[in-house]
């Protein structure tokens, strides 16, 4: 008998204050003895969880617990879901305890005595900073479902497929002296405005011209995120650091950008690092027709195998890290049954 509504399981999730993960033991206990009502059993539970049902598991559902930080300016307590008319107000309401509220309804609206298949269902940590609990979790999973869903907020529209990371962090050393006398130093500003320009160069002219007209902005897109040198007005740069990055849409564009980078580090006497590298991935699924892709990162770039479909499927609209963040009644309930025909189609 299903007596869990997915309205009152948000909001439960809501007033756990998850950011930074700093309740995440309380979330993560709280849906451990959820799922264990629906006959889930625990694989592994630290900060994170991983629970199965049944044998030979087809399908699986991953979601994160943690949110971002909120700010002044909300109209309700951001802890605390509001219904207001047709909306549900709460911090992560969209990104993405909704999603996780979907799957947990689903759960326990389906009949797992007519399963022929088994579910696996994994929740993650530090989604919003560093992605430490899906690297966690594909260190400790060799194998998982060949259908996995990712429960960010699509506005309940099948995402196939995202565009890849490269990010970098390069940091130029100069021979600081007075400005009266530049000549006598080594500017690292100028050195990193110089290796700047040549790479947007590069990237202008053999990066952005090959397209893949599957992403609404079809080519790999570079940003110039940030730059920290200098001392003083008066004094020649001893120390510059730039961090840029790339939304890869082919990923062959990777090594085509890696092996310009490592020229112009020589060229100008610098250190690299690369901060996070994931490939694109668009996936063919069978009984999805309108393809659709994502510009940003979900925890589904990380999983690699290539014996996995993933799609990502939530709930909306889309306006996580957002002031005054919602999803609707009528995406959320739509969301619920989404995820219930996957699971009658998968495991039944």
């Amino acid at each position: 008998m299903n007596d869990l509504k997915g309205e009152d399981v948000l909001k439960d999730l809501v007033k756990f204050n998850t950011v930074k993960d700093k309740e995440n033991k309380e979330i993560i206990d709280y849906l451990e003895n959820t799922l264990k009502k629906y006959g889930f059993v625990t694989d592994y539970k630290e900060k994170y969880l991983i629970m199965h049902i049944g044998n030979d598991c087809k399908l699986g559902f991953l979601g994160h617990t943690d949110t971002v930080e909120y700010v002044t300016g909300w109209e309700t307590n951001p802890l605390e879901l509001t219904r207001v008319d047709n909306k549900l107000y709460g911090l992560g309401s969209c990104d993405m305890k909704g999603g996780i509220a979907a799957i947990l309804e689903a759960i326990a609206k389906a009949d797992w005595n007519k399963s022929k298949y088994g579910m696996k269902v994994y929740f993650s940590y530090d989604e919003e900073i560093s992605f430490s609990g899906i690297k966690e979790i594909i260190k400790l999973e060799q194998e998982f479902p060949e259908v996995l869903i990712i429960g960010e907020a699509t506005n309940n529209e099948f995402v196939v497929g995202s565009k890849g990371l490269l990010e970098y962090e390069i940091e130029f050393n100069g021979k600081e002296v007075h400005s009266s006398i530049p000549d006598k130093g080594v500017s690292a500003n100028l050195n990193a405005v110089k290796f700047l320009i040549e790479l947007q160069t590069f990237y202008d002219n053999d990066i952005k011209k090959i397209e893949e007209p599957r992403y609404e902005i079809p080519y790999t897109t570079m940003n110039i995120g940030l730059i920290n040198g200098g001392s003083a007005i008066n004094s020649v740069s001893p120390y510059c650091r730039v961090c840029f990055d790339f939304r890869i849409a082919d990923s062959k564009h990777i090594e085509m950008i890696k092996s310009k980078i490592n020229e112009l580090s020589e060229k100008y006497n610098c250190k690299q690092k690369i901060l996070n590298e994931l490939n694109s991935f668009i996936n063919e699924i069978d009984f999805i027709e309108d393809i659709k892709t994502a510009n940003y990162i979900t925890e589904a770039s990380f999983i690699k195998n290539k014996n996995v479909q993933k799609i990502i499927l939530g709930p909306g609209p889309i306006n996580g890290h957002e002031i005054n963040e919602y999803i609707t009644i009528e995406s959320f309930e739509k969301t619920v049954k989404q995820y219930l025909d996957l699971i009658n189609k998968m495991c039944m």
